[in-house]
């Protein structure tokens, strides 16, 4: 991954529902490095996500993110009635990842067992590893995450903080809103009160 590419916020402001509830947000990501947006419910870590990824205009401030960016929100975004199998492969080959980059993707969330199944009949663990799968095989230099760890067990954490640790190593850059403890090397930023 290119070392020019980084992420950089300054004097950022989020409005929603008409009231702020950002504001003077200033941070930049290089490389290998990682944030992790910590706070109360409704103190402003999903709409900053959404901002970073373009889909929230910022109400003031700048935004400079010409990283490739891989978005997974609160609710996975794969099809109920695909086979997961499928579904993957259908989001893989749009992101132009490539059939190893996928198959290694399911190998490191533990999906290989459930590719014949349709995303609907997965559990809620499930369908959060199938779903950072997709991210993972995306090939994204930048990866926004929205409580990734919320359904998922000791054993989904620790796979997904290994995929985190492995991105980041390989120059990507992370920013992850959460509740929970997470094994990575990162920055916090706390939001609210």
């Amino acid at each position: 991954m290119s070392t020019a590419l980084r992420l950089a916020v300054e004097g950022l402001a989020i409005d929603r529902g008409g009231r702020r509830i950002l504001e003077g947000l200033a941070f930049a990501l290089t490389p290998g490095e990682a944030l992790l947006l910590t706070g109360p419910n409704g103190s402003g870590k999903t709409s900053l996500l959404r901002a970073l990824a373009g889909l929230l205009p910022p109400a003031a401030g700048r935004i400079d993110n010409p990283c490739p960016t891989a978005f997974q929100g609160p609710e996975p975004a794969l099809n109920p009635d695909a086979r997961l199998g499928r579904e993957l492969a259908f989001w893989a080959r749009l992101d132009g990842a490539s059939r190893a980059a996928c198959d290694a993707a399911v190998r490191a969330m533990g999906l290989e067992t459930l590719l014949d199944l349709p995303v609907g009949w997965l559990s809620a663990g499930q369908k959060t590893r199938a779903a950072l799968a997709r991210v993972l095989a995306s090939g994204a230099t930048l990866w926004l995450l929205d409580e990734p760890t919320a359904t998922l067990d000791a054993s989904g954490t620790a796979r997904f903080e290994a995929a985190a640790r492995a991105h980041l190593a390989s120059g990507g850059l992370l920013v992850v809103a959460t509740h929970r403890p997470l094994d990575l090397p990162a920055a916090e930023l706390r939001l609210g009160s």
